[in-house]
């Protein structure tokens, strides 16, 4: 089957020729459009923030587990006894046991971090298909025009032919009438053909981030599986819907055993020295140690409420999964049913090309000795274009296809397609703040500005 669509791909270019050929020196490829729609994508931008945001959260579980030093001053006035006190302490507090509970909450925090990862690669997908679709329509439309205009000069050399038979008494007024009425319709084509190239380009400037600059074309096929079923195996282990889920589920579920920690003591050890001056002179100064235990008795059910949120959760996000694995199976299959029928579309418009063209010949050369009206020859043409676009929709449906199917598949991604853009490395960030510290070192600083830098952001 694959080998059938290449095939039927390359012969089909082969029958619009010239028509493929770019008119600026550096035409864009398919490949340059999608690299320029993964640097420039603000969508990817925004959502790298968001993933911060989870980063953060595993600092901000990192931090719990460690202790927490204040400076604490404090000034009292007792206005009966007219007196005034004055204590400053440096207080030391930490968790010593909580049943694991916050250990628990950084190790979900972590699996969210993995979670939002993939969310950001299926993202990333999204943009490339919206780069690929906006890239073929203009391709489609550029070609759509190329034709619609030969068409209004194959009608306009029609009309011609038919008003001189006519001056000769070969055609009648009927004829001359009939033609001309095709060319304007050719013409109203035509310009509602270049309106929808029109169009097109802003959905290009709106998925690849800039104007096209005339295009080469979209190249080869991709890879794609010769059956559903192998397209099937690859979806199930690298669609980044389902590994995120994956990570989600393993999150809650460790969320619902750190709900359950929350019935158990925890306890605490907190340190404090300083001076106060309300104390007898020459024991202003004091340490002090405390140790605390403490063991929930009744909390009005809130922490079995706490506990039955998290197990619903965890059932909730097993239940997306498992959806979400049916709605990749149903993506995939069409995505593949759609490859064949594209294929199969390519076939038949060659074929019909083929007939068309000979019938138009055919119908020309018999007008030019009266056996045919000039009717016959504007419909024959009519056919022959209607041929031509069904095969030009034919070949965008095609690609459009191949990359959805790699798509449904988990695979439309920068690093797979090697496109020649630096890839965003979401661990840079996360190894620089993860261990919660105090500031970002100045060289760790530098390695995420140049990230950006080489993504081509301020």
């Amino acid at each position: 089957m694959l080998r059938a669509i290449r095939t039927g791909l390359t012969t089909a270019s082969l029958l619009i020729g010239s028509a493929l050929t770019p008119l600026v020196a550096h035409a864009d490829s398919l490949a340059t459009a999608m690299a320029d729609a993964y640097r420039n994508s603000e969508i990817l931008e925004q959502n790298r923030y968001l993933l911060r945001l989870q980063d953060e959260g595993v600092a901000q579980q990192i931090a719990g587990l460690r202790p927490v030093l204040s400076f604490v001053a404090q000034s009292n006035w007792n206005t009966q006894a007219d007196t005034h006190s004055d204590r400053i302490s440096l207080v030391a507090e930490m968790l010593l046991w909580d049943n694991g509970g916050r250990r628990l909450a950084r190790d979900a925090a972590q699996e969210m971090v993995l979670s939002t990862r993939q969310s950001l690669v299926n993202l990333e997908q999204q943009v490339l298909l919206d780069a690929v679709t906006a890239y073929l329509q203009v391709w489609r439309d550029l070609q759509v025009v190329q034709v619609r205009e030969s068409n209004v000069r194959v009608i306009t050399q029609q009309l011609r032919a038919a008003e001189d038979r006519f001056e000769v008494g070969e055609d009648t007024r009927t004829d001359v009438a009939q033609a001309e009425a095709r060319l304007a319709g050719a013409r109203r084509d035509l310009v509602s053909a270049q309106g929808q190239l029109m169009i097109s380009r802003e959905l290009f400037a709106l998925a690849i981030g800039r104007y096209p600059n005339g295009l080469s074309g979209p190249g080869g096929m991709p890879n794609i599986p010769s059956n559903a079923d192998e397209a099937m195996q690859v979806a199930r282990q690298n669609h980044p819907s389902i590994l995120s889920l994956q990570h989600t589920v393993r999150a809650d579920e460790l969320s619902v055993a750190a709900a359950r920690t929350d019935y158990g003591p925890e306890i605490s050890l907190s340190a404090s020295t300083g001076r106060d001056t309300s104390m007898m002179p020459g024991q202003e100064e004091f340490t002090q140690f405390s140790l605390t235990l403490t063991q929930p008795l009744f909390t009005g059910g809130r922490l079995s409420s706490n506990e039955r949120i998290a197990l619903a959760t965890w059932h909730a996000s097993q239940s997306q999964l498992n959806q979400q694995v049916r709605l990749v199976a149903q993506a995939v299959g069409n995505a593949y049913a759609q490859v064949r029928i594209a294929s199969a579309s390519i076939q038949a418009s060659q074929q019909q090309i083929r007939a068309n063209r000979l019938a138009f010949d055919g119908v020309r050369e018999e007008a030019s000795l009266g056996a045919r009206t000039t009717l016959d020859v504007l419909d024959a043409e009519q056919d022959l274009l209607n041929a031509r676009i069904g095969l030009i929709d034919a070949q965008a449906n095609l690609y459009t296809a191949a990359y959805s199917l790699m798509a449904t598949m988990g695979v439309l991604t920068v690093e797979h397609l090697h496109l020649d853009v630096p890839e965003y490395d979401p661990t840079v960030y996360y190894n620089a703040v993860s261990d919660a510290p105090l500031h970002i070192p100045t060289v760790r600083g530098d390695r995420l500005d140049a990230v950006f830098d080489r993504l081509g952001r301020n």
